[in-house]
Order: C-alpha cells, then structure tokens, then sequence
C-alpha cells in the first residue's frame, strides 16, 4: 500500500510539471506485467505446387513477433502483420515468439509439413465427452497434409476453422445433430474430405445434490419469478472462493422484492439425518441477504427457509444449517410463520432469494450447492501436541501447559464473533464462528523479549489467510497467518517479524485475529504458546489421512482404505525416478515415495473413464519436499500409447510440510486433457529432485 501511495503521488507529480507538453507519458507502474497470452499462426497455403507459405501470427498483449521461418529466414513484424515465404517440400519448424510491450516473451511453435502430393488416409477423431456432449474436441491426421479445414456444420456460410496437425479444436452445439466437415489441405491442388456426424442430445438427466452446473447432461433448467432473469454461463470472476474456470449460474434481479429462482429435483433433499446444512457459493458485489427456502415436502412437510448475510466481496461460501436456524415459511393461511423448525422429511424444491425482501437489482451468481457431509468444514481430530519444555514455554492456549489463570477467550470488542470451546479427542480447541475480527486478552502482560517464537495451530474451511495481530504499549502489528483450508496448520512464527516492525515486545497483553473478507466464516485455534525451541518437523506422519466421505457410488477409487480399488497395473513404472515401498499409518494403509524426482503409476490395461467425474483427489503429506505436482494422462479414443490422440497436464502446488495436505482438484482444471475417457497414467513429481519423500493416500476420481 506504501509502494502505491509513493507511485500514486509521483505519478501527479510529474503530471503537475508536465502538464503543458503534448508528449505522451508511459507509465508502465500502472501496467499489467505480463507475457503475451493465447499465441498462435494462421497459415495460408497457396494450393498451386509452389510452396508459398503467408503466416499471419496473433496473440493478446503481443506488440510484435520474431519469426524463425525454419527455411534459414527470420523476420520480425508488428502484430496484425504477416510475412510470406516460400517453401521446397519437407518438414520446417517455423518457431514464433510474441513480444508484450514491457520485454516479456512467449513461444509459439509450429511443424509445417509441405507436400506437393495429394493427401491420404485423412482420420477425423472427435472426443464427445458423456458429461458435457454438447462440447467436442476435434483432431485429424492424414499423409501429406499441411492443413485442416474444418466446417462444424451448425451455421450458413460458415468459415471454416483452421486446424494444424498435431493441434485439436474445441467447439461447443446446441442440441441437434450436424455434419462434421474435415478438408485436407497440402501445397498442391489435391484435397481430401471426410465427414461425420454429431448428435446433441437434450440435457435431460434429472437434477440433484450437489449441483454444480458443469454436467452437460444435466437440465439446470430453473422457474424464475417476480421479475428475476437466468442463464447458465461461464463464472465471470476467478477469485475469493470459486477460483475455477467452470460454469454457474446468473440471476439477475431488476430491484422488486422477493425475486427469486426455484430449482426441481428429480431427487429430494433428505434431512431426516443428522447433518442438515447447506452451503452455497454466491458472487455479489454488495452486501444484501440471501434466503434458502425448501419446498414441495414429498409427504407434506412443512416449508422452510434459513436466511445467511453475503458480505459484498465476490464469490463467498454461505453456510444455511437447517438443524439450528431454520424457521418455518410463509404459506397462505397457514399459522407459525417464522417460528424454529428443524426439517427431518424430504422436499423436492429448492427456492433461493437474494436480497429477499429488498429492493436491490442487479446480476449475481450461484454455484456448487451443496448438503451434508461435503458441506462441513470442522476438524473432527485435535492438531498434533506441543512438544516444547514447560520450562520453555509461556502457553496463551493449551491442554499441554498451564495457561494464565485470568485470561479471556472472548473480550467484548464489540465484534460480531462469536466463540465456542469444544473437545476434539479429549483435547480443548477454541471455534471462532462468524467472524469479522477477534480478540484475545492475556490479563496481564508478558515480556515476550525472553522468548524467539510465538506458535499456534490454526484450521479453517474459509480463510486461506488470517492476519494475526501482537498488541504491546506501543501498538499492534500484524503477520499473515498463510492457512492450507481444511487441516491444522502448525506455525511458529520468528518473534522479529514484530519487532522488525517496530512493536516493542517486553509487554504484550492481547493478541488479535482480522480475518479477511469478513464474511462471517469460522476459524479454530489451538495450542497457542510462546517459546525458544524451533519446531522440530516429524520425519513422518504420526497421523492417517482423514477418512474420505464421498459415496462410493460417486467414486472410482486407485487407493483408499475407504472404497474398493480399481486394478492398477503398477505404482512404480519401470521409467520412474523414485524409490516405492508400502507402509501404514494408525493401521491405515499408505504408498511411500522416497528419493522423489517423478513417479510413474498405471492403469494402461484397465484405463479409467473419468468422463463422468468433476475432481481428482489425492492426499499427500511431506516434510522436505518444496513443489507437490500431479499430471495425468489420457491415451485418447484409439486407447494407446502416442497414438496421436494422447493428452496430458500437470498442475503444481505449493507445499505445506509436515502435514497431511488434501488435494481435491477439480478436472476442467487440467486443462491439457481434451480426453477424460481413457486415463492410463498418472505422475506424481517434486522438488528437490530425487531427493524428496512423499506419502500418498486416497488416489480417486469423484463427482
């Protein structure tokens, strides 16, 4: 914020002097630094036997491009230009790097294959995924072509798409059933044509919990009433909770009240179990309330609605638990409207509200609704104990040591926090719920000046970054807590990084949490403690996994104690860089990666249609390692090994050691696969090379 204030008032500064010349100002502080994006060619082929070639290179945020034809000629030119060659038959790699306006690069590169014969054997390959039928992924090989045509069949006068070899294009129907051009192309007059067809279906597939728009066979048709508007659309804002480049849906409100959508199930939602909460993401860029009704009781239950508060910051997660808040909904003549109510039957509509009873109008939007078990986001087991010297110890927060006998867990600030001691095996964890900002008061000062560290365990399922605040005589100063959601997070934070600050230390007498967005989350604490020994990390978990809770129904399982496994051909392939063994944790079974560079694991002659599944879940857990990576890889429709079809990707993760890290990534995140059906490898890698151990547990794809 200080580097913006300082370029903010340079930046007028130089406006004030310069203010009566006519030349142009550049100031790149303001810039988006960033390489150029999306690169790619257009080549036309003059189909005449002389082997002209006019590549015309674009790409977002290019400037201009230097080109290496692969014939022995470069060149440089301006984007929206083009340069033309000419070419004896052969292969060329023409090599193309865009150039932004601030120096950044990015490469482009091309094999152009130049035959002056008549192209042969032309095979089209359509990848039509069972989830989504509507979007088709389209390749084509053939002898001696340079380049593919491609007519998608659904519009009058259509341009045809130009698909190199090697390369796939993506395009997406409404239902129906079209033809499917394909046109080879090489430097002669010869052409070669095929076609096929492509049938849509109707989206018809009944719609259930979860829902999360991104299953083309799923009608995510919904009733809109008083004024409201929607479409399914792709999610417009990748930040704060829903980060993933994946379908919701739009409501758009025109400001009367109680506008609102209503969803029919072809499954009810059933509380007659324990857990009745459900959470939602919602975009908004206004505070305003949101209203969950549940209706049409399939024996009559009794309408009823929880109504959760949206902060106005983007997508957040709101939690509607029905078995504590829920009221029952006005119904005409009927009585007990607004008085508690717990459902325990089923009901087969869902109502939402946003803004409910206001006036706001405006577009926002919802995704991943969600009931039960995958809708919690509370520790079921205590973080690992402390194990520092009392001696060595002055302890704020924990069932190892003795803690200030006067020391308040919830001073009144004026906060809407509230606080909740609960036990968790027998060990004493403090729940913060609702939060905005939260104190704690020692009761007396402590001269932290005899200490290095001060530590804390912290678990959230909403806040990836808690600023954790020391408060002296002198002032308060902040550090990060940068929190891995969903796990005890074990942090000891050097002492300095306060006093680097200026806090004088000698009489800290509060501490103070200010969770970011205030969105009225949760957050635990647990074993919170000053002290001089440096946490010494386990070599090893002393802990399994926590158990997965996905149906099995939902689920195709390569290892987990919790389902039953699909065959895998090997968890070590004979090209792996990695020593494999098995050990157990807690009596729970776990694969073991030591000397870590990559591993290979297969499933070549089983291979996995993932194609109705949305995530792949692996949990691993570490102590050295510094870069976590998993890459999949599917054979594509002919089901072999660089068959031509093949596609992969492979996504990083920055590491948190020394505990057990829940990856649960969804597949439209692997972006390379343009195939889910035929999944045959998967590779695990990390940093340092080979010298890295890692733990694997629960490897499944899921819905």
């Amino acid at each position: 914020m200080k580097i913006f204030r300082i370029l903010a008032m340079l930046t007028i500064s130089l406006l004030l002097f310069t203010g009566c010349e006519d030349d142009e100002i550049t100031n790149y502080a303001f810039q988006e630094i960033s390489a150029p994006t999306d690169v790619t060619a257009d080549f036309d082929i003059s189909q005449d036997d002389t082997g002209t070639v006019t590549i015309t290179p674009s790409g977002v945020g290019a400037q201009t491009f230097q080109i290496d034809l692969g014939n022995g000629e470069t060149t440089e030119i301006a984007n929206g230009e083009s340069v033309t060659t000419v070419y004896d038959e052969g292969e060329y790699m023409v090599e193309i790097v865009a150039v932004g306006s601030t120096g950044l690069t990015s490469e482009y590169n091309q094999m152009l294959n130049i035959s002056f014969k008549a192209p042969e054997n032309l095979v089209i390959n359509v990848d039509q995924p069972d989830t989504d039928p509507k979007t088709i992924t389209v390749s084509a090989t053939a002898d001696n072509a340079t380049v593919f045509d491609v007519y998608f069949g659904d519009m009058d006068d259509e341009e045809p798409a130009q698909l190199m070899p090697g390369e796939s294009i993506e395009h997406t129907y409404e239902p129906g059933v079209y033809e499917l051009t394909v046109i080879a192309r090489g430097a002669g007059a010869a052409t070669l044509e095929e076609d096929e067809i492509i049938i849509v279906p109707e989206a018809t597939d009944p719609l259930k919990l979860p829902i999360t728009f991104d299953m083309g066979t799923v009608n995510y048709a919904a009733g809109t009433f008083n004024g409201t508007s929607y479409e399914v659309v792709v999610n417009p804002d990748l930040s704060g909770a829903n980060t993933s480049e994946t379908n919701v849906a739009a409501v758009t409100n025109s400001g009367a009240q109680f506008e609102g959508i209503a969803y029919t199930l072809g499954e009810p939602v059933d509380f007659s179990a324990d857990s009745k909460t459900i959470t939602m993401k919602v975009w908004s860029d206004v505070a305003l309330p949101v209203l969950l009704k549940f209706e049409g009781g399939v024996n009559g239950e009794r309408q009823t609605e929880v109504s959760t508060d949206h902060g106005g910051t983007g997508w957040e997660v709101l939690s509607f638990d029905f078995a504590t808040d829920a009221i029952k909904s006005f119904i005409d003549g009927s009585q007990g409207v607004g008085e508690p109510f717990v459902p325990t039957g089923q009901y087969s509509t869902i109502v939402i509200f946003i803004d409910g009873p206001g006036t706001t109008a405006g577009t926002f939007y919802i995704d991943d609704i969600k009931k039960g078990e995958e809708a919690q986001k509370d520790p079921t087991v205590a973080p690992d104990a402390p194990t520092a010297a009392q001696e060595n110890v002055f302890s704020i927060f924990s069932d190892v040591y003795t803690d200030p006998a006067n020391i308040n867990y919830f001073p009144n600030w004026g906060q809407s926090t509230t606080y909740e001691m609960i036990s968790l095996d027998g060990d004493n964890v403090i729940k913060y719920d609702n939060a905005n900002y939260q104190g704690i008061d020692i009761g007396e000062s402590v001269d932290a000046t005899a200490f290095e560290f001060v530590n804390i365990a912290v678990w959230s399922g909403d806040y990836t970054s808690i600023p954790f605040f020391l408060i002296s005589s002198t002032g308060e100063n902040a550090v990060n807590l940068e929190v891995m959601p969903n796990q005890w997070n074990i942090i000891q934070i050097p002492l300095s990084e306060f006093t680097s600050q200026g806090l004088d230390i000698s009489d800290v007498f509060q501490f103070k949490f200010d969770v970011q967005p205030d969105n009225g989350g949760s957050f635990y604490i647990d074993n919170l403690y000053f002290s001089n020994e440096v946490l010494v990390p386990p070599t090893e978990p002393v802990s399994a996994a926590a158990t997965p809770t996905e149906p099995e129904a939902n689920v195709i399982s390569l290892f987990s104690d919790a389902y039953t496994n699909v065959t895998v051909d090997t968890w070590r392939t004979d090209w792996s860089d990695a020593v494999y063994s098995e050990t157990t944790v807690e009596g729970n079974n776990i694969k073991l990666y030591d000397q870590l560079n990559f591993v290979g694991i297969e499933t070549v002659a089983n291979q996995v249609d993932a194609s109705a599944m949305t995530h792949f879940h692996v949990d691993y857990w570490t102590g050295n390692a510094t870069a976590f990576r998993v890459k999949l890889v599917d054979f594509g429709p002919d089901a072999a090994f660089d068959g031509g079809d093949d596609t992969e990707h492979e996504i990083e993760f920055t590491v948190t050691p020394n505990t057990w890290v829940k990856l649960d990534i969804p597949i439209s995140d692997f972006t390379g696969l343009s195939n889910t059906s035929n999944i045959a490898q998967y590779i695990f890698s990390a940093n340092p090379t080979a010298e890295a151990t890692v733990y694997i547990d629960n490897v499944y794809f899921h819905n």
